[in-house]
């Protein structure tokens, strides 16, 4: 049952990715992402007064999100200003470059925070996992490679910048997720780190974006930007909780969690019809080889 859970995510996450790019496409980013999240966090509005107001009734449900002392929120509200930063990094590169381009690129997320263990938790990796680290690093090469074939030059280019450092910060995430998963309640820091983006990019909203908007590409309501929010809150909700069930493996988990690039690759060719589909299938294949050889030998 848990796998079942893991692939549905896997769903979400993947499509998640095309309203992304959809609602990006000759549109101002931060409105797009302040939207986006502000539909995220009003889907725990009404849980979280539930939970205050009726708490005898609601505490059994999957819903349910606990009280949490002051302190937690700072953890929580740390968690927000990096993912915030990663997506601000993230969404800019989005709405410059191929989403066949972006998409092998963020699923090196997983290589990055294995690095991170073994710097700040001072892991060690066996066999297995180091050829996995070899094989996806030597294909994000051959793929850096293939870009260039449309103009596209990783090492001067600023949107390829943008979406390596949106990446390095959710592979930081990524680790922190580790330390928060395993003190706090999953709904609550869920719920709080969903609300209090909202309260970092307000200000980005009123101060940075809305005073130049007239010099900057104009914003479009697209029915598309709050389904981002629905669906990364569905595929992560699904994700917590198929790690929650008895018996699930958190490496095959992440695994079916990763396989929905392979959906964001594909809608994402044929909605945008870009080049070079099948060379970039090809290599994208070969950097998700190399991370369920990651995930095998954890």
């Amino acid at each position: 049952m848990w796998a079942i859970f893991g692939a549905i995510s896997s769903l979400f996450l993947g499509t998640y990715d095309v309203f992304k790019k959809w609602s990006l496409r000759d549109n101002a980013v931060i409105p797009v992402l302040f939207f986006s999240t502000v539909t995220s966090a009003l889907l725990f509005v009404p849980l979280l007064l539930l939970s205050h107001f009726a708490p005898e009734g609601f505490r059994q449900s999957l819903f349910f999100i606990p009280s949490i002392p002051l302190e937690q929120h700072g953890f929580i509200f740390l968690k927000a200003v990096i993912v915030t930063s990663s997506w601000l990094f993230a969404y800019f590169a989005m709405k410059h470059l191929p989403i066949t381009i972006v998409t092998p690129i963020r699923a090196t997320g997983p290589v990055w925070t294995l690095i991170g263990a073994i710097l700040v938790f001072s892991e060690h990796l066996s066999p297995l996992q180091w050829i996995g680290l070899s094989v996806t690093l030597v294909f994000f090469y051959l793929f850096s490679l293939a870009g260039k074939t449309e103009g596209i030059h990783f090492r001067t280019n600023k949107w390829v910048m943008f979406i390596i450092a949106g990446t390095l910060l959710g592979a930081i995430s990524g680790l922190y997720d580790k330390f928060l998963i395993r003190h706090f309640d999953r709904m609550a820091v869920q719920a709080w780190f969903s609300i209090y983006q909202v309260v970092l990019l307000l200000p980005i909203l009123l101060f940075i974006w809305y005073p130049r908007r007239k010099k900057n590409t104009p914003f479009q309501w697209r029915w598309s930007i709050p389904f981002i929010g629905l669906f990364l809150v569905t595929a992560d909700f699904l994700y917590f909780y198929a790690l929650s069930l008895d018996g699930s493996l958190i490496s095959v988990i992440s695994a079916l969690r990763r396989g929905g690039v392979i959906i964001t690759f594909a809608l994402g060719a044929i909605l945008f019809r870009e080049q070079n589909i099948r060379r970039k299938f090809l290599l994208l294949f070969g950097i998700l080889a190399g991370i369920l050889l990651l995930l095998l030998g954890s």
